[in-house]
């Protein structure tokens, strides 16, 4: 990551497709925010695959770089899932999966084959998607009375927030990802405004 405030994902899923000596690799590509997600889409290509050999993966999630998995899925190891990994790690991606589903084709590759096999077939579902850069934001619900609600929604368009869920009646909640780089500044306009409750979610 080069800019502490910011990080860089994908926004829509994307597939390829790599041969070699019989071997039909496919890579899918897809933007997750939770390992629930993630699991989602691994049910439903290995429903969608159900004769392919080998479904391996790798993603991350979140801008601290610890959360990550990598699966051979019974290939040799590190042949696999440490390859995909590799190609998201180069692109300085997270909140990305890949999944790249296996046909065997009846000759062995050998471990350098199979590492590049995955490392290319990652590469290619990669590259057709767009990269997009995100804000890395903080989550904050805020409580406050529905008077206010031009007032709050007014800062939180200014500095870019996203709202990830409200709930409008007399006494309002949002739930609000602020921006890392101005959180300071939208917690003291919030904090001006009067009979308002600003909280740290997490």
């Amino acid at each position: 990551m080069n800019d502490p405030d910011f990080y860089n994902t994908i926004e829509k899923p994307s597939n390829a497709e790599f041969k070699d000596r019989g071997s039909k690799f496919y890579a899918f590509a897809f933007p997750i925010v939770t390992p629930d997600d993630f699991k989602k889409q691994l049910q439903i290509l290995k429903k969608a695959h159900p004769k392919a050999v080998h479904h391996c993966f790798a993603y991350r999630i979140g801008t601290d770089g610890n959360n990550f998995r990598a699966s051979d899925d019974g290939e040799p190891s590190g042949t696999a899932g440490k390859p995909i990994l590799g190609q998201l790690d180069s692109k300085g991606l997270t909140n990305v999966a890949v999944i790249v589903v296996r046909y065997w084709g009846g000759t062995m590759l050998g471990v350098p084959g199979l590492i590049n096999a995955y490392k290319t077939s990652a590469a290619l579902a990669l590259q057709i998607t767009p990269l997009v850069e995100k804000q890395i934001e903080i989550n904050y619900t805020i409580e406050f009375d529905y008077t206010q609600m031009n007032d709050v929604m007014l800062i939180l368009k200014q500095f870019n927030c996203t709202i990830h869920a409200n709930e409008m009646q007399l006494f309002c909640h949002i739930k609000a990802g602020i921006p890392k780089n101005r959180l300071d500044d939208v917690l003291n306009r919030l904090n001006d405004l009067q009979n308002l409750s600003v909280k740290k979610i997490g």
